[in-house]
């Protein structure tokens, strides 16, 4: 299980996101890395792009709301990067259904979105909790 408990920001709709985020990107990794034939795995890897493409933008919406609802300072940076992340996503997709569903290009995705993940909720999403908590409004605040 790649998700850690230190990842938590303490607002739980954010959390159970990441959580599942998490999930599916490890499920993901496990299919390429199968042994399974490329033919057997692309109905997954097809399914997992189409989950990505609807759950990333509406946890992004969902994390951004939380940034302004608390008057998170950096939320123009933070959205231009989940912003970038979305084109990425999108971008990738697009190069993938115009290839004929290249194994190679899934194996690079599959790679970065793992590594974009770990680090962006570690490290991004870790300065919305930090500044949650010194200014008291940690938690789900609605």
């Amino acid at each position: 299980m790649l998700w850690k408990d230190k990842y938590a920001l303490g607002v739980s709709v954010v959390d159970t996101q990441h959580k599942e985020l998490f999930r599916r990107v490890e499920a993901f990794v496990k299919t390429l890395r199968s042994p399974a034939s490329w033919e057997e795995k692309v109905l997954r890897v097809n399914e997992t792009l189409e989950f990505m493409k609807a759950y990333v933008v509406e946890h992004f919406n969902d994390e951004e709301a939380y940034q302004q609802r608390i008057g998170y300072p950096g939320y123009q940076a933070h959205k231009k990067v989940h912003d970038d992340m979305v084109g990425y996503v999108l971008e990738v997709s697009a190069q993938y259904e115009r290839s004929g569903y290249d194994e190679q290009l899934m194996q690079q995705f599959a790679g970065k979105l793992l590594a974009w993940l770990i680090n962006h909720v570690a490290a991004e999403d870790q300065r919305i909790a930090d500044y949650a908590i010194a200014k008291g409004v940690s938690g789900n605040a609605h």
